[in-house]
């Protein structure tokens, strides 16, 4: 056996580090038994460090691009046995070895950073699809590896379910993104709306026709959440509660976004309480359907995400389960939500 990296103090370091800069995720945690807990939360802190790292230099592509180097080299050292002195770093090199990560999907996620970075825009939902792949995909992919969901079938699900997840939140921050000069919506989908992307951009107001796009979007999301629901189907028992509330909660918020008018330029589409206590005997009960096949292949701009898991999956792994906490998820989305009541009110 290899000698660890990571002490237990580093550990708790990764703990902290997520419980104040990333409480949605540090609440989710709790989902997982003990021995996959701690793994994601040192996933999830290099994570946090290397969005951190890019956010803090802002504009200066100069700055962002040294940021960026920097993170390779961390991760290159990370792989190579070899971590510089940073508890999310040792910590993350003990995870890669003892779960086979592959150094793909972290890379992957590196380049989605880089990408908000440069303010990159969307023409199709081809490309869409490669940006949710780089940002969520990657932590779909990186949770179903840590699991031992490894199969073809379930990573592609499981970055299917990361993919629709992001397009729900770029359906529900269209305002937000905009007044930070940004677009992700489809720029061919707004101009056969009628929109001119960089017109609009100047002055973002919501129309009939954005609502038309916003509505494309959320039935693109919705045909990916029913996809995942094959792969969560495909677990371990164990997994599926805690899975499923996460995915019908999530696409709760594309519900909401619809029942206030598909307006998400002058209000935040946010799930009440009482909506989300009302779904949880429908998650309960799709925990418990026995798994059905699905023929769909992986989305094309996910393909090397799952095949890099499948490509690093040592031949003894299988699945292991996950424990059924669902009412972690409900505090999971109070948590978000009032992080982001807090951001407003700043």
């Amino acid at each position: 056996m290899k000698k660890k990296h990571a002490s237990a103090a580093d550990i708790t370091a990764c703990r902290d580090l997520l419980r104040c800069g990333s409480r949605s995720f540090y609440a989710a945690s709790f989902l997982l038994p003990q021995r996959f807990r701690d793994p994601a939360m040192a996933l999830y802190a290099f994570c946090r460090i290397a969005d951190d790292a890019i956010d803090c230099v802002g504009d200066d592509p100069v700055l962002q691009a040294d940021a960026l180097e920097m993170l390779y080299d961390r991760l290159d050292r990370i792989y190579a046995g070899q971590p510089i002195d940073d508890p999310a770093d040792r910590a993350l090199a003990d995870v890669v070895v003892e779960f086979a990560m592959p150094k793909r999907l972290l890379e992957a996620l590196l380049e989605g950073f880089e990408w908000d970075a440069q303010g990159r825009r969307y023409e199709t939902i081809s490309g869409v699809y490669d940006y949710s792949a780089r940002v969520a995909g990657t932590v779909g992919a990186m949770m179903a590896a840590l699991m031992g969901a490894r199969s073809e079938e379930l990573v592609a699900r499981a970055c299917d379910l990361g993919v629709a997840m992001q397009i729900t939140n770029i359906c529900r921050d269209v305002g937000e993104d905009a007044r930070n000069g940004r677009i992700y919506l489809p720029l061919a989908w707004m101009r056969e709306a009628g929109i001119d992307p960089e017109a609009w951009l100047k002055e973002p107001v919501f129309n009939d026709a954005l609502a038309s796009v916003i509505q494309r979007m959320l039935d693109t999301a919705d045909r990916l959440y029913q996809r995942s629901d094959a792969g969560i189907a495909g677990l371990p028992m164990g997994c599926r509660a805690g899975i499923n509330a996460a995915r019908y909660l999530y696409s709760e918020i594309g519900r909401q976004l619809e029942r206030q008018g598909l307006d998400s330029i002058s209000r935040r589409a946010i799930v009440p309480p009482q909506r989300k206590l009302q779904l949880i005997g429908s998650i309960l009960g799709r925990a418990v359907l026995t798994s059905r096949q699905i023929s769909a292949p992986p989305l094309e701009e996910t393909r090397f995400l799952v095949d890099a898991v499948v490509a690093a999956t040592p031949r003894h792994s299988t699945p292991s389960g996950v424990g059924e906490r669902v009412m972690w998820v409900l505090e999971l989305f109070e948590t978000l939500e009032e992080r982001e009541r807090a951001l407003e009110a700043r």
